[in-house]
């Protein structure tokens, strides 16, 4: 009897349930639920806003939400529930959000974090949010792969799909080889660091949602820079330009200029030209005289093309360009790391990008040009100049450089002949001279040998007098008036000789091409002026002890039978050098 009276008591209360909730599902109109499309997660906050910054460069509607167990979650909406699943069909159709992401009713959201200060939006008056003590809804679980899965899943992908892949792990900078689709070696690896830079462990095969992770904040931030693969046709080159960044700005060969388009100072100049191996040794030497181009930074050349690259606080260039079938091509990139932090993703994307296509290069005769800017290669570039220019000489077979501690002051970097970088190995505070030591052992033509001069003998000072404005040495005559200073230091010869202040460093010679002295700066400073023609230089007397202390086996030579002018023009020639200082 009991079984049948509670028998009867479950059926009356199915059929009080069957009444009551279709009566509560015709009150409920699923058009104005708020749903949101859940796309990521992220451990800490910081993470979660520069995700959902990078996520705003694709999408109007992000919000970011914690989820008060120190996580917090990146979503799209609010939408309607039937609109937020058929808008998660059409992003996922496109691949534009992670495999995984789903609609959720954000039953346990929290706070709004993003956008910062923003609000939750009221929700609509027919859907109540649930009481403060009814239970949060269960979230549905987030299913990732094992790494056997993720294997498979991986196997299942495009060539397409494969190369965006290392593309995107390019762009952040884990992977630096070939863009091939083949994950060798390299591309695990750089799947590795990226899982661990992402607190994922570290297997080197990524996940569905992991790939989708990475090719999500890539097109992101790829769409922020606006892309786009330019064709070149008149300069015969191809390439992948951040065309929100910068804009076509004009011909001006052998450079085609790309301008900031916010009124910055980034540069993008593509180079074509005519050429061989000989073409682009100048260019290389060319390049590193332009004021766009910072003195210090790696550079590299072989027979067939160079890389440059400077750096300074306040700019980055990096040029690369190589040569075939007769024409030189290329590109340079310039930018401010203060005000474009992120230039370096930029490069990478150059870098994949280039391709020289067609057989031919920019034609001279493109845009009319002035005969001054047909003269050199640097056409619209402001050309970086020395602070100033002295002279100097080979004192051994290494190259090593005596010349004037003026020449070397306070200077950033020091070259040889405008070609070779050198630094300073010695300086002697007596005879005011500097040892200068070349990056690289040069083998001189000539190199000096010191010789006594005797008294109102005839002599010639070697030097570039005009600075850097001439390309090789001038020889300026005059005498040997005295084997003393005019206070009689036996550290000074005086000479009846009218030079000029780039002839400083220089090589005093004898008609037999001995070196008698090195020509000093003339005084500065004093009350009294000097008459023209007064000049002053360091005899060997006080030269070699300086030399032999730096190491330097300087050679002696008595003097012999003099010189032709045409020898003595070629030995000064084979010995003095122009030290340049750059700030």
């Amino acid at each position: 009897m009991m079984r049948q009276a509670l028998s009867f008591l479950v059926l009356l209360l199915s059929l009080a349930s069957s009444l009551v909730a279709p009566a509560a599902a015709q009150s409920r109109d699923p058009s104005q639920d708020r749903m949101w499309i859940q796309i990521e997660a992220k451990p800490n906050l910081a993470e979660a806003e520069d995700r959902a910054r990078a996520w705003e460069g694709l999408f109007q509607d992000v919000a970011g939400f914690s989820t008060g167990s120190g996580w917090y979650v990146i979503a799209l909406g609010p939408y309607a529930e039937a609109a937020a699943q058929a808008r998660r069909d059409e992003l996922l159709a496109e691949n534009l959000i992670p495999a995984d992401s789903f609609v959720s009713d954000g039953g346990d959201y929290g706070a709004m974090v993003w956008p910062v200060g923003a609000t939750l939006p009221d929700a609509p008056a027919a859907d109540p949010l649930p009481a403060p003590d009814a239970p949060a809804p269960e979230q549905p679980a987030v299913v990732d792969e094992t790494p056997d899965e993720a294997r498979a899943s991986e196997a299942a992908l495009s060539q397409s799909d494969r190369e965006d892949l290392q593309r995107a792990l390019m762009w952040f900078g884990f992977y630096d080889a070939t863009v091939d689709g083949a994950f060798g070696r390299g591309t695990r690896a750089s799947m590795a660091a990226w899982q661990s830079a992402n607190a994922y462990e570290p297997t080197g095969v990524l996940t569905s949602r992991q790939r989708g992770d990475l090719l999500s904040a890539y097109r992101a931030e790829e769409s922020a820079f606006g892309f786009d693969t330019v064709t070149e046709a008149e300069a015969g080159i191809e390439i992948t330009l951040p065309l929100a960044l910068v804009a076509f700005d004009h011909y001006e060969p052998p450079f085609v200029h790309f301008t900031a388009q916010d009124g910055g100072d980034t540069r993008i100049i593509l180079i074509s030209q005519p050429g061989d191996e000989a073409a682009l040794s100048a260019l290389y030497d060319t390049l590193q005289t332009l004021r766009l181009m910072p003195a210090s930074g790696p550079r590299s050349k072989d027979a067939k093309s160079f890389s440059l690259r400077g750096e300074s606080p306040d700019r980055v260039t990096e040029a690369f360009a190589t040569t075939a079938r007769g024409m030189v091509k290329g590109w340079m990139v310039s930018w401010n790391p203060a005000t474009a932090p992120n230039m370096e993703r930029v490069l990478s994307t150059l870098k994949a990008s280039f391709r020289p296509i067609g057989d031919r290069a920019l034609d001279p005769g493109l845009v009319p040009l002035s005969e001054g800017s047909k003269s050199g290669l640097l056409a619209g570039l402001e050309v970086k100049k020395p602070r100033l220019s002295r002279s100097g000489f080979y004192v051994d077979a290494k190259g090593s450089v005596l010349t004037t501690a003026e020449a070397t002051a306070q200077c950033a970097r020091i070259t040889l002949d405008s070609r070779t970088e050198a630094r300073v190995t010695a300086t002697d505070p007596a005879t005011g001279l500097t040892l200068l030591t070349p990056a690289t052992p040069l083998a001189p033509v000539a190199s000096a040998s010191f010789a006594t001069a005797a008294e109102g003998a005839e002599v010639a000072v070697a030097g570039y007098s005009y600075e850097d404005k001439l390309p090789a040495p001038v020889l300026t005559f005059g005498t040997l008036a005295a084997t003393t200073g005019l206070a009689g230091e036996t550290t000074l010869n005086r000479l009846s000789l009218a030079a000029l202040p780039g002839d400083a460093g220089g090589p005093v010679l004898t008609g037999s091409g001995a070196v008698a002295g090195a020509l000093l700066p003339a005084p500065t400073g004093g009350k009294r002026l000097l008459p023209a023609g007064t000049s002053f230089t360091a005899p060997p007397s006080a030269i070699l002890p300086f030399l032999r202390k730096a190491g330097i086996p300087a050679a002696t030579a008595t003097e012999g039978a003099t010189l032709t002018p045409q020898d003595l023009v070629a030995r000064a020639g084979g010995m003095t050098v122009l030290v340049s200082c750059w700030d």
